[in-house]
């Protein structure tokens, strides 16, 4: 009787075994192909599968394995061309023209072995004998975030990738001699411990070689702005805005980049804010700045070399008061009364 139980118990474990392995079909996304994919247990999130390519005549033409495959299932169903790029759904299939010769390709689901544990995928080129591997494009699907974007219109290809939240890198590539060149990356760079200041690399190719240009830039938060306007006369940007209760100053041109930030550090007294006149003063580099507003009137009076230049500022422009930093007293700020 024990004999039995236990027979039976190795048959059930046996079937639930067999039953957790699945084999979808992949139709529709061409009509000169279909593929399948194999996962071996479908209660986990993440599992050891391979995904599959056949002609019509139901020749495998090639074949991908995974340790780590992710489905999602639509009324059942495996669904190809699915690229909510970079976070969200991307199908297991792809069938797309990455390098714009006019002929299809395939990017097959390797894994998750893109940044943040996301999906990954091996690249192959379509020809009129089927497809060949492509490390190249493949590397553009396994060293950034998911697949890359493919823009037709632009005939460009465009990849995302991050580290954490303060740093995001952004590069366009440009197709030649069917291999994907970089022509464009821009690095956004938080983490030198000025946030929200931070760092604005470009690298862009000027037909010869790649050029390098490195600019400082700031993330506001609009609930940190304290004061803040549109110089008349340049359409630069002054804004006034706390972060962990210091007061932090930056003049922004048209492209939002930093022209000037202070203070560099959190320190005990850099601004001055004076009750009876209602201007904000602080000195840097050999000028004194005076941020002033009287009624309608605000700007900034720039002192440097024995000269005054009033830079007045839009009325229409103007954010909050600057009244409000000696209410709320930040602590790198120092009244005079």
């Amino acid at each position: 009787m024990h004999r039995i139980l236990i027979i039976s118990c190795c048959i059930l474990a046996g079937l639930q075994q067999v039953a957790a392995q699945t084999t979808y079909k992949i139709d529709h996304f061409s009509d000169q192909y279909y593929a399948k994919v194999f996962i071996k247990d479908t209660a986990e999130v993440f599992s050891p599968g391979w995904v599959a390519v056949y002609n019509l005549q139901d020749k495998e033409l090639l074949k991908v394995e995974s340790e780590e495959l992710a489905l999602e299932l639509h009324d059942g169903k495996v669904v190809a061309n699915i690229r909510e790029l970079p976070y969200g759904e991307q199908s297991v299939v792809q069938y797309l023209d990455v390098n714009f010769d006019g002929i299809k390709d395939l990017a097959i689901e390797d894994g998750q072995n893109s940044c943040y544990h996301g999906p990954s995928f091996q690249i192959y080129l379509g020809h009129k004998g089927g497809f060949t591997h492509s490390p190249t494009f493949t590397r553009l699907a396994q060293e950034y975030c998911g697949l890359f974007e493919v823009n037709e219109a632009e005939k460009r290809l465009y990849t995302m990738t991050k580290s954490g939240c303060c740093w995001h890198q952004l590069s366009s590539f440009e197709v030649v001699n069917n291999t994907p060149e970089e022509r464009e990356v821009v690095e956004e760079d938080f983490s030198g411990g000025r946030y929200p200041f931070g760092t604005l690399t470009r690298r862009h190719w000027d037909g010869k070689k790649m050029q390098t240009t490195v600019t400082e830039i700031v993330s506001i938060d609009e609930v940190a702005i304290r004061f803040a306007f549109t110089v008349e006369k340049n359409d630069k940007l002054l804004t006034l805005f706390l972060q962990d209760n210091t007061l932090y100053y930056a003049l922004q041109d048209k492209e939002e980049r930093v022209e000037l930030s202070y203070p560099e550090s959190a320190g005990t007294a850099d601004f001055t804010y004076n009750v009876k006149d209602n201007t904000l003063q602080f000195k840097n580099k050999g000028a004194t700045y005076t941020i002033y507003e009287q009624g309608n009137q605000c700007g900034v009076r720039i002192l440097t070399g024995g000269k005054t230049y009033d830079w007045a500022g839009r009325a229409d422009s103007r954010k909050g008061r600057l009244k409000r930093i000696a209410e709320e007293l930040p602590d790198n700020v120092k009244l005079v009364r």
